[in-house]
């Protein structure tokens, strides 16, 4: 069977700010990408007032569901699945309170919706959020993990949802992270350079954030992390997948105006917590997982990328060397 990585996102742009570089790489070693959306990111902000014409002319979810298009373009994903609710907006707002978002969704219907599309398209691996939302709660990123999740147990029963296709078991299932570690090893490479850095607002909403002391990037896994992923190779794709996102991610977004090469030198990683593994897992000797697939045999790779893109792909994949369970 050939290789295949799914994730599962809320809004437009989440695909693009949260694991893009590991999907860039998979896709260039010859991985079939799924990206399933969870919503239209209807309720989403005019961020960049570029776009303020366009939006009034056809409409918010026209003009994020084109910019999607061209995100998964950009990162080579090969099908995209829109699980159909409205935007949820943050608690408080009108909008939250709309029957048809994603955060007032019937658990059991939106679960199903998801087990068709796994039991369709056979995942290996499946990418979502966590269920710790401290930093940003929002309502679809919080129900999001919560229909993932369901919908991994589900895909795998013959007896849920018999109507939604033959069973299907994912064997590995991960929820990406924002490491505190690369925050503050870019922020302070900034300083470094007497540059300003595009995380001192971030930093200073937490008293004593920002003089945390961490490791260096070879330091073992901590804070529940498990995996990273080196994207160093690949980082111009994921760029370009922000960039399509003009209405959300303005010119001078810190997703943006990180250069790639700094981020190569710092931290080429994307980071991952290992939510449940049904094989065993691979480790080098630091501790990390450094590839989603390890422990799942079996796999057909179909690379469409040029030479120097496999190339890249295959030299930024650090050794393994310890078997784990």
């Amino acid at each position: 069977m050939r290789a295949t990585i799914m994730t599962v996102h809320a809004h437009p742009d989440d695909e693009a700010s949260k694991g893009s570089g590991t999907i860039a790489k998979y896709a260039a070693l010859g991985a079939r990408a799924v990206l399933v959306t969870c919503t239209g990111g209807e309720a989403g902000d005019v961020i960049n007032p570029t776009v303020t014409d366009e939006i009034a002319a056809i409409g918010m979810a026209a003009v994020r569901e084109a910019e999607l298009e061209a995100s998964c373009q950009a990162l080579g994903y090969e099908s995209l699945h829109m699980l159909g609710y409205h935007d949820s907006g943050m608690p408080g707002t009108e909008v939250n309170a709309r029957p048809d978002n994603f955060a007032n969704a019937d658990l059991d219907e939106a679960t199903g919706r998801l087990v068709r599309i796994i039991r369709a398209e056979r995942p290996q691996v499946l990418v979502t959020y966590s269920d710790r939302h401290d930093f940003y709660p929002h309502p679809d990123h919080i129900k999001t993990n919560q229909v993932a999740m369901a919908a991994v147990a589900a895909a795998a029963d013959a007896d849920r949802y018999p109507d939604a296709g033959l069973p299907h078991e994912i064997s590995k299932v991960y929820y990406v992270e924002f490491s505190i570690q690369m925050i503050l090893l870019l922020h302070r490479a900034f300083l470094e350079r007497n540059v300003p850095s595009p995380f001192s607002e971030f930093l200073e909403r937490i008293p004593g954030l920002a003089d945390l002391e961490v490791d260096g990037i070879d330091a073992p896994p901590t804070n529940g992390l498990t995996t990273r992923i080196n994207i160093g190779g690949f980082l111009a794709q994921r760029r370009a997948s922000l960039a399509a996102h003009r209405s959300q991610i303005p010119d001078d977004s810190f997703f943006l105006t990180v250069p790639d090469e700094l981020v190569a030198e710092v931290y080429p990683y994307e980071d991952y917590l290992r939510a449940q593994s049904v094989v065993a897992v691979s480790v080098d000797e630091r501790g990390w997982e450094t590839d989603v697939f390890s422990g799942i045999d079996g796999l057909v790779w179909e690379p469409t990328a040029g030479l120097e893109a496999l190339v890249e792909a295959f030299t930024s994949m650090d050794p393994e060397i310890e078997q784990s369970s």
